[in-house]
């Protein structure tokens, strides 16, 4: 298929087919929200994702998925989903919950995403670590950069806001890995703001800064979330960067069997995610941009954000779920 052609696959798509996808895995999710069952809440809600690619019209790849083929039952790196496998091609990047650990402890911003793009646009990466950086939109490009220290990322960003170096606060996972990173933005007088999971959310938050209090993300994560991440601000704007990073044999091996020998390279939003795409992501649990999900007096209530990314534009979604039947 030409890209025109991919291109103009991807625009049958309408946005709320899209939506739907998310708010069956939040669905799903949290009914499980808060019983300290991560494995139970990943798996229910990859179940209602899956069940729920079916139904489309398209032939979806799973390029960023739950793990490779094999190790999982359903949204597995390499699979092809919906319409038998005879629809428009596209691409699928997949997370049925965002911070599984925040599900089971009904902890803030976990959430159900997903990304559906033109074939070819998705950086193919394993179940591998990245080192991440990100900054919201309307800034010079190249503003952060991976190659920086922390002090000089943190004093650029200040200046190009206007602010005083105190008043920038940080995201960054909270992990034995990032002791050092942690000590040197305390050094150079930011804030940070630790959390337990969801680097998805953690680099969204930084383009809506008045609302979320963050203003950068920083630190090593999950390199699947990485491209999700970047598929967010491919549609929102923003400036992020990548290193692929190999933590131990295990990884050095998935990096190995996918190809990847260069791990010095930083990939910027463009090296990760390209042509269209479309993005979703519904909560599960309260969060600082989306509310979680509600059940109240025979009803279901959705909060969900949708993206896309020619022409920008974010449609922010509640939704009265009546007839329940549709999460049977």
């Amino acid at each position: 298929m030409s890209k025109a052609s991919a291109k103009a696959a991807l625009e049958l798509i309408p946005a709320f087919d899209i939506v739907r996808i998310t708010e069956a895995a939040a669905v799903a999710a949290a009914r499980l929200r808060g019983r300290g069952d991560e494995a139970a809440a990943d798996e229910a809600a990859a179940l209602a994702m899956y069940r729920e690619l079916l139904q489309l019209p398209f032939a979806g790849t799973v390029v960023v998925g739950e793990g490779e083929e094999g190790e999982i039952p359903h949204l597995y790196i390499g699979e092809t989903i919906g319409a038998c496998g005879t629809g428009a091609p596209v691409e699928l990047a997949v997370d049925p919950i965002e911070g599984s650990t925040l599900c089971a402890k009904a902890l803030p911003n976990a959430l159900a995403v997903i990304a559906v793009a033109e074939p070819g646009s998705f950086l193919k990466v394993p179940d591998i670590y990245m080192d991440k950086i990100a900054i919201g939109p309307g800034f010079e490009d190249g503003l952060v950069d991976l190659d920086a220290s922390p002090k000089e990322n943190l004093e650029r960003l200040a200046k190009a806001k206007g602010v005083k170096l105190s008043e920038i606060t940080a995201c960054i996972l909270d992990r034995p890995r990032h002791g050092r990173l942690i000590e040197a933005v305390r050094k150079a007088g930011a804030a940070i703001r630790l959390i337990g999971d969801g680097d998805i959310a953690g680099v969204i938050h930084t383009t809506e800064p008045q609302d979320t209090g963050i203003d950068i993300y920083m630190g090593v994560g999950g390199a699947p979330e990485g491209v999700l991440a970047a598929a967010a601000l491919c549609c929102i704007g923003g400036q992020m960067q990548g290193r692929l990073m190999a933590a131990n044999e295990e990884q050095r091996e998935r990096a190995a069997a996918a190809g990847i020998k260069d791990f010095e390279r930083k990939y910027s939003i463009p090296d990760m995610v390209s042509g269209e795409v479309k993005f979703a992501a519904t909560g599960i649990t309260d969060g600082s941009l989306l509310e979680g999900v509600r059940f109240t007096n025979g009803m279901i209530s959705t909060h969900t954000v949708t993206m896309r990314s020619q022409p920008r534009r974010t449609r922010w979604i509640h939704t009265e779920h009546r007839d329940l039947s549709e999460f049977a």
